[in-house]
């Protein structure tokens, strides 16, 4: 329930006209951040920016701002309305150029915002990480040109940064400025996609490297095991916890391929610069090639990790048996090992792992594991353990209509349990269909049919008392709201790039002819 001081703040922040504004200077500083959160609520982007010009107190923070607090309980965290938020930029602008008073603003935290598939802004116009990445940018490099700048104290500014080839040239300008600069841009968070390796290497080393907690860096930016050696070793991050790595990026460089995997030392490289960061416990490696070196990989690092991405990373047996008997098999929270068969190849380890991890494990995805109906008794004594599971993943897997009704019955008894995303049924498809399907033919299968079918696992889950549970199938992946922001120039660079190899080929046949 919001207090009476949050009513009042809602009242004025409602009906205060833009010509009387100066009336704000007369409101207790502590009463800030309240009318701050009550504005943002209704969308008042004349109140936020006055209010953000005139902010009285040394650190403005964002997200704790728009979170939940004893007199404002709603977490409005997941509306990042872009009217407000460009406010805010303005906002802050104004103030550092202010000559009325003397600025007490040290710090202005923007980080702490949620992107999520339907966001709750009145205005329909959320601004997703890439906006405000750009947005925050433009703002530096304008402020840098202001004659006035250079009389104004500097406030730091920590962001959450998601930089493409579409706003390097922003980013890079406002990280490393040519004179004064009255918002020093220091990064939390950091992605990267379709940037080159010199580009990612360049832009991490200004962004201040020594205060990231978090580096994602996805798709389509082009590493392999020598660029994460020489980034590793020109950057250091004493404080990141979470690392992603794109698709192959711990595979051997072009011309070290077909080496015997002891003669490969990046890996080894890596592994030791990993070690040096005490505070990693997220690390995220999907379809990079680790058959049979998981264990020197992960073996040197210093701290357990909780999260942990192998997906179609080729493991083997000596791979898994690490894992499972490893120190971080007692500390991992999320866990993902899709793209292996780990019932049929190796399920003794697999289940080892399983039990070990059983205390802490929230999160467990196994998509296209081969996983079918004379599997399903193993896994649900398998999962038994997991009383904290809230979210099981098995899209692509074989499992016909009777087999997922007997895998819910039995995951109707881990009570943690919250999400399940299941396998369009097998026998949805045509008689004798390949599974997991491919491409287009994900979609073509009996709707009727798999309706039906799912009618009927919500019935075992009311049937169980369990209707707090959601099933989906998410047929094309789960949303990322950073991929929906910059689809149309991904896709451009993934256009670009299959033109440059379509070229090299030309010149290559050419020079074969």
């Amino acid at each position: 329930m919001r207090s009476l001081r949050c009513l009042s703040a809602e009242a004025l922040a409602a009906h205060i006209p833009a010509a009387a504004e100066q009336s704000l200077d007369c409101v207790a500083h502590d009463l800030y951040p309240l009318l701050f959160k009550a504005s943002f609520g209704l969308e008042r982007a004349d109140v936020l920016q006055a209010l953000l010009t005139r902010w009285p107190l040394e650190e403005f923070r964002l997200g704790a701002l728009l979170g939940p607090s004893a007199d404002h309980p709603e977490d409005l965290r997941d509306r990042p309305c872009r009217p407000c938020l460009e406010a805010c930029v303005r906002g802050l602008g104004a103030h550092v150029l202010r000559t009325q008073s003397r600025t007490r603003l040290r710090l202005a935290d923007l980080t702490g915002l949620r992107d999520v598939q339907e966001p709750r802004c009145r205005c329909a116009q959320p601004l997703g990480r890439w906006g405000r990445t750009q947005l925050l940018a433009r703002a530096c490099l304008e402020l840098q040109a202001e004659p006035r700048a250079a009389e104004r104290p500097a406030v730091q500014v920590l962001a959450d940064l998601f930089v493409t080839e579409g706003n390097f040239e922003a980013v890079v300008g406002a990280l490393r400025p040519a004179g004064p600069a009255p918002l020093h841009l220091r990064c939390v968070s950091f992605r990267a996609d379709s940037l080159r390796p010199a580009q990612l290497l360049q832009v991490l080393q200004l962004a201040g490297p020594g205060a990231l907690r978090r580096l994602d860096v996805v798709h389509n930016v082009r590493l392999h095991a020598g660029h994460v050696e020489q980034l590793l070793a020109q950057v250091r991050f004493p404080q990141l916890t979470a690392l992603t790595l794109p698709a192959k990026a711990f595979d051997a460089p072009p011309a070290h391929r077909g080496l015997p995997a002891d003669e490969d030392h990046h890996l080894a490289t890596i592994a030791q610069a990993l070690s040096q960061m005490p505070q990693l416990t997220e690390l995220s490696v999907a379809f990079s090639t680790l058959t049979g070196r998981v264990q020197q990989l992960l073996g040197p690092l210093q701290t357990p990790l909780r999260t942990l991405d192998l997906a179609n990373c080729a493991l083997n047996h000596t791979d898994m048996a690490f894992l499972a008997d490893s120190p971080h098999a007692t500390h991992l929270e999320v866990l993902d090992l899709s793209g292996h068969e780990l019932l049929s190849l190796f399920p003794s380890t697999f289940f080892r792992l399983l039990s070990r991890a059983a205390p802490s494990l929230q999160i467990l995805t196994l998509e296209e594991c081969g996983l079918s109906d004379q599997h399903v008794n193993r896994m649900i004594l398998g999962l038994s353990p997991c009383l904290r599971l809230r979210e099981l993943r098995l899209l692509g897997n074989p499992l016909s209509a009777r087999g997922l009704r007997r895998l819910f019955s039995g995951l109707c008894e881990l009570p943690g349990l919250r999400g399940i995303e299941f396998p369009v049924p097998r026998d949805c498809y045509p008689e004798g269909a390949a599974y997991p399907q491919d491409g287009p033919a994900v979609s073509k299968f009996n709707q009727d049919k798999y309706e039906e079918v799912a009618g009927q696992l919500r019935a075992v889950l009311l049937q169980a008392g369990r209707d707090d549970i959601q099933a989906s199938t998410p047929l094309f992946g789960t949303f990322d709201p950073d991929v929906q922001e910059t689809g149309h120039e991904l896709g451009a660079f993934l256009l670009q790039a299959l033109k440059s190899a379509l070229e090299k080929f030309s010149r290559a046949l050419e020079q074969m002819e």
